[in-house]
């Protein structure tokens, strides 16, 4: 009986113990949780060196089948023209491929009757070369495309512009940190984290127009300056 009252009390000493020890556990592990977070975001700008070009074909038959053939034959001419024109296979893609009938609705809106077809065809183009983009253009458009469906200026190789946003965000965190922890009048103490957000360019805006079956000059050009953003958040420790 003696022996149980023993091992009794002795559990209710550890368990106490335990208790009473827990607190002192958490506060040491929420004193070392002291830290600050902050949001960079950076942006750099050069001028862009590649336009990537919407060209298209359309032809008009009486059946599908004549539509789509005429239709080829000007999109051949003006790929064989861009080829001659120095683009490379891999710069140019098919981006869309349709033929729909035309229909006449003055007789009956209800039931209206096929008078035609329409073919069209859009490549994509990636012109490396800006000097030449007007004049390329403009030949194309000699060759046998007749609509434009938009011009957007890029960069062949975005990664060193995007590294520069990206430091220049590293910059811009650190900055804030450096603000807020002397404004609360505690230390900035060491980077614990490097958590990297976003890199992008702002979405295109292309230029939309119909082309004319004939040009006498090469199309002017601006390709203007172009601006990647990047965002990165920073983990410090306060002292």
């Amino acid at each position: 009986m003696g022996i149980q009252k023993v091992i009794f009390s002795t559990a209710i000493a550890v368990f106490m113990t335990a208790c009473t020890a827990a607190p002192e556990a958490v506060a040491q592990t929420s004193e070392a949780a002291r830290t600050i977070t902050v949001n960079g975001e950076g942006r750099a700008s050069a001028v862009p060196d590649m336009a990537v070009i919407s060209i298209g074909v359309q032809s008009d038959g009486d059946t599908a089948a004549g539509a789509l053939r005429k239709n080829s034959a000007a999109m051949k001419a003006t790929i064989d023209k861009l080829k001659e024109l120095g683009v490379a296979n891999k710069d140019i893609q098919t981006s869309g491929l349709s033929v729909n009938p035309r229909y006449d609705y003055k007789q009956n809106r209800a039931n209206p009757r096929i008078i035609g077809y329409v073919a069209s065809n859009t490549i994509t183009v990636r012109l490396r070369n800006l000097d030449d983009a007007g004049a390329v253009i403009d030949q194309t458009v000699q060759s046998g495309a007749n609509s434009l469906g938009g011009i957007s200026f890029v960069f062949a190789d975005p990664k060193p512009l995007y590294a520069a946003a990206r430091k220049d965000a590293v910059e811009d965190a650190k900055a804030k940190a450096e603000l807020l922890t002397d404004a609360a009048g505690v230390g900035l103490g060491r980077l614990m984290t490097i958590q990297d957000g976003y890199a992008r360019a702002p979405s295109p805006r292309p230029m939309r127009a119909r082309m004319a079956m004939e040009a006498d000059a090469s199309v002017p050009l601006a390709a203007g300056e172009s601006s990647v953003t990047a965002s990165i958040t920073l983990i410090y420790e306060i002292k």
